[in-house]
């Protein structure tokens, strides 16, 4: 196969990182941002996901197959954990996730007859590692470029939603111009997805498997996403937003109120059960230490950051956080005043920091809905 530069390389690593940890975050934002349900160990699920497809694809299943039992495994896991404790209040919800997260963890650690423990799982198959021909790399280039186009019209729908949502606010009888945040927030989205689309063709012309690795996630969330605004926008969607402000509207016109909170836990579960599917691929060899509590945190800031209840949002939020990881991450250190751990430490308080700004300046996130959320009462 054809190497690819570095440059190239490093941009299909961050394209292919930003949309796991869409995917990953997506699930969260359909437990936490549409139906109010408190995950602090959303990384159990991922934990599940990977295990499961890696070891049944060593076993020869099938990679489909292998990803689907893993997501099946990671919606069961959310059905126990949901049976056990959705009729009780949402802090016994966050505690007990924390707890299953950590005790997963442990299970891989110690169990070295089934997960190889601290050794870890390798030389498990993985997807398009393959040698295209030409047809293939143009089929892949073209997969990539609708994409591409798909991602700039849903930022251009939800930006525009922002701006008529704006236009409200201020009145029928005022016609205000485009809020300069928005403006800029499209620009740089923008610059983004170039910046990944153009390096993309670069790095599938000269094929890699981890070029079509960033296909298949891309190709993934684009269809997670389209499947999750359907949802959303369906009877059931509007449901679990009820639940998320007052389940007990719901439950007075006859809704079953645990049913509902145990399908969108399970949903979302399986959806961080295919990410964990993806990480597996994406690392080549999976460790226990390689699903640190770091991981639910890192879904968290971005569901936060691009809004909570808005799948658009999700997609913002991991594109940007992605973009400052990897900003950060070479100019830091060539800053005389840091060392390489100070570096660490102080760019994980940078994120604390704009969160906090965030939450004063658009707590309802970036592409969030103020009023939908309540945030405004």
């Amino acid at each position: 196969m054809d190497q690819l530069t570095p440059s190239s390389g490093y941009i299909v690593f961050l394209a292919t990182s930003a949309g796991l940890y869409a995917i990953f975050a997506l699930g969260l934002n359909l437990q936490w941002g549409f139906t109010g349900l408190i995950n602090f160990g959303v990384v159990a699920f991922m934990t599940l996901g990977s295990y499961t497809t890696a070891l049944l694809t060593l076993k020869g299943v099938p990679l489909i197959l292998a990803v689907l039992i893993g997501s099946i495994f990671s919606a069961i896991l959310g059905l126990g954990i949901g049976l056990s404790t959705l009729r009780l209040r949402e802090d016994y919800l966050a505690i007990v996730t924390i707890g299953v997260s950590e005790l997963i963890r442990l299970v891989a650690n110690n169990e070295e007859w089934l997960t190889g423990g601290t050794f870890g799982v390798k030389s498990y198959p993985l997807p398009l590692d393959i040698e295209p021909n030409f047809l293939v790399k143009f089929l892949l280039i073209a997969v990539l470029t609708l994409l591409a186009i798909y991602a700039e019209w849903i930022l251009y729908r939800s930006l525009s939603q922002q701006w008529r949502q704006h236009q409200q606010i201020k009145g029928k009888s005022y016609q205000p111009r485009k809020p300069l945040s928005l403006i800029i927030w499209g620009v740089i989205a923008t610059s983004l997805i170039l910046a990944v689309y153009l390096p993309g063709t670069i790095a599938l012309s000269n094929y890699t498997y981890k070029a079509g690795l960033m296909v298949l996630v891309l190709l993934t969330l684009a269809i997670i996403y389209a499947g999750l605004e359907f949802l959303i926008d369906s009877p059931w969607g509007r449901i679990l937003k009820a639940i998320r402000e007052d389940e007990d509207i719901p439950r007075a016109l006859g809704k079953n109120v645990l049913w509902y909170k145990l399908q969108s836990f399970m949903l979302g579960g399986a959806i961080a059960g295919i990410a964990g599917a993806f990480f597996a691929w994406q690392l080549t060899t999976i460790y226990p230490k390689s699903f640190e509590p770091l991981l639910t945190f890192n879904a968290w800031i971005i569901v936060v950051l691009g809004g909570s209840g808005s799948n658009a949002g999700t997609l913002l939020g991991a594109v940007i956080f992605w973009a400052y990881d990897s900003l950060t991450r070479f100019i830091l250190p060539q800053l005389p005043i840091f060392s390489q751990s100070q570096a660490g430490a102080f760019r994980v308080m940078i994120i604390g920091l704009i969160l906090m700004i965030l939450m004063v300046w658009r707590p309802q996130g970036i592409l969030g809905k103020k009023e939908e959320l309540t945030l405004g009462k």
